[in-house]
């Protein structure tokens, strides 16, 4: 199913049918939650379970059986009135635009972002990917992972504090001899260290709806600072004033492209096989657009919107189809839940499109996974062409051993994005870039994911970390987490988790391990290789597709570990230099 009408917030084309809309999910809402209450009382995490063997909770077993009958009971007597709601609720999917739209008024400076990198010819682009497991608390917990509501706003104030914060960045003589230094725990205060359930302690986001930004020109206030320290724990540090970089978008288009740093500690920036990366216990600073998967429950998504919304003044949220669907949907099974996904633009959406995957089976068919394309408006050059970008985030079908389908997906995936920049591209418009992130649900190391691996998108795609196909860069680290272990003080905190990626005899704990092919063993790694794990959290970016007079390089990769205790999937980060070459410049200038 299409969505590329123009955007509007109601995903309804009147305030009838929000309204009446509204009733029917208000009649359906209690039965719903009686029904997941009455599951999530019988199933505790494994953090439950420590804290009810440290408490000596004896009573935990009448908990179960009296919340069991008691939710049973609320259960039954609401479901007459959950179905009166279905038959209000249900006929009205039909006309609903299978997306919400949230956005703010814009502040001169927001408007002011980006402008004038084309008379510099650099431009710097931050895009951030994140499965949430954002699932009703009953389900969640299959995963070992419970109190939906509380972990979206937890997860929501943790991106605010890492997304919004000063990007510092801490230099080293030689990365060899030096111990762990983070530069944001150094100068941020500590945020919540302790596990989800002690979540109600986090820090609040700011205030202000755009705090890093202080000037017309949407300068940032919290420059980018380079400290400089010696690799001998002898010596002392030096006393020169640190370098001041300024770190905000536009800021650094007038800078100019930043060339990798010779060596950065433990949380710092290192550089193998011309690409920068690094394991960060924040997210990275001024992230332009978040895509977020697995956000399936409606309140959840509402509250992470309501938390992310002063820095992200553009979100889509609820994107998806639900009941049974007519063509052109071609979704013939009942979606039960939306997509999961979650787009979060610092910039306006011109367009937005969805389209629902046809061929999902089993349980991934109960939800309505798909494509979500969306372009959105960086700025006007000199010449008055709006300069734009394009941005696409998936969800693919999760079992294993299902390769086939995926492959259909990407088949899929290729050619809806190639119709929706066909429809939606003005001629008039110079396009920076061009994104593709998601879960993909396979990784570039399993045998058992091999046909994945070879399909022809990643030849219109590029990805950072791919050696080739099944072969991952060493630098590489994988981003599925073993769920039994979540909490364990080896990666129950962001310092803690990132220190067990940094290292290969920890990492083989808690990231989950390549899939052998059916009836072949395992041989992992191979002799002289590190051990990645499967890492099926992607952002790819493709060339071909934007603006002749532009290329793009990248400048960072990230892996990020703040989401550690509130989620399964260790979250990527990928910040992109557009570069346009002098004879652009020279156009645009005249």
């Amino acid at each position: 199913m299409a969505g590329g009408m123009a955007l509007q917030e109601s995903p309804f084309p009147n305030r009838f049918a929000a309204g009446v809309h509204a009733v029917g999910w208000a009649l359906i809402l209690p039965c719903f939650w009686f029904l997941d209450r009455l599951i999530a009382v019988c199933k505790s995490t494994t953090l439950e379970q420590t804290q009810q063997l440290e408490l000596e909770c004896y009573l935990h077993p009448l908990k179960v059986f009296f919340g069991s009958i008691i939710f049973f009971i609320l259960f039954i007597v609401a479901t007459p009135f959950a179905f009166l709601g279905f038959l209000l609720w249900a006929p009205l999917q039909a006309c609903r635009r299978p997306f919400c739209y949230h956005h703010e008024t814009p502040s001169l400076q927001e408007r002011e972002t980006h402008r004038g990198f084309e008379l510099q010819g650099k431009a710097s682009f931050g895009f951030a990917s994140a499965n949430l497991c954002l699932l009703p608390d009953s389900l969640a917990r299959f995963n070992n992972l419970g109190h939906t509501q509380r972990r979206a706003i937890a997860i929501g104030q943790r991106i605010i504090q890492g997304v919004g914060r000063p990007n510092i960045r801490i230099f080293v003589d030689s990365p060899s001899s030096c111990g762990t230094l983070s530069p944001s725990n150094s100068i941020l205060p500590p945020g919540n260290s302790s596990m989800y359930g002690a979540i109600d302690r986090q820090a609040q986001p700011p205030v202000s709806h755009h705090p890093e930004k202080d000037s017309d020109e949407g300068v940032h206030n919290s420059s980018s600072r380079v400290v400089c320290v010696p690799c001998d724990d002898t010596e002392e540090p030096s006393t020169d004033s640190p370098t001041i970089l300024h770190n905000s978008n536009q800021n650094s288009n007038r800078m100019g492209h930043r060339s990798a740093p010779r060596a950065l500690l433990s949380q710092g920036l290192r550089q193998q096989d011309d690409i920068p990366w690094e394991v960060s216990s924040l997210f990275p600073a001024n992230v332009d657009i978040l895509c977020l998967e697995e956000v399936f429950d409606k309140r959840a998504a509402q509250k992470l919107t309501h938390t992310l919304k002063p820095l992200f003044g553009h979100i889509l949220y609820d994107v998806g189809v639900y009941a049974c669907q007519p063509s052109p949907c071609c979704c013939s099974s009942f979606k039960f839940f939306n997509s999961g996904l979650f787009l979060a633009s610092r910039f306006p959406v011109l367009e937005a499109q969805y389209h629902c995957f046809p061929n999902s089976r089993g349980e991934d068919a109960l939800a309505a996974k798909g494509l979500l394309s969306a372009k959105v408006l960086i700025g006007q050059n000199q010449k008055q062409k709006n300069v734009i970008g394009y941005f696409n985030c998936t969800h693919l079908h999760a079992p294993e051993g299902e390769g086939e389908i995926r492959c259909e997906q990407l088949n899929m995936v290729t050619k809806w994005i190639g119709d929706f920049q066909a429809a939606n591209r003005q001629p008039d418009e110079e396009v920076v870039f061009d994104v593709l992130c998601g879960d993909f649900n396979f990784d570039n190391c399993s045998p058992d994911d091999a046909l994945e691996q070879n399909h022809c998108l990643f030849e219109e795609y590029r990805d950072p970390c791919r050696a080739g196909p099944g072969k991952e860069k060493p630098w590489v680290i994988g981003t599925l987490l073993e769920q039994p272990p979540l909490y364990e003080d080896d990666v129950n905190t962001p310092e803690n988790l990132q220190r067990t990626l940094e290292r290969e005899e920890l990492r083989k704990k808690y990231i989950s391990p390549p899939v052998p092919a059916e009836g072949s063993p395992l041989v992992y790694p191979e002799p002289g290789q590190p051990w990645i794990g499967r890492r099926i959290d992607y952002i790819l970016y493709r060339e071909t597709s934007i603006s002749k007079h532009c290329r793009t390089e990248v400048e960072e990769v990230s892996f990020i570990t703040q989401l550690a205790g509130l989620t399964d999937h260790i979250p990527v980060g990928l910040r992109l230099n557009v570069i346009m070459d002098s004879v652009c410049a020279d156009e645009c200038a005249l």
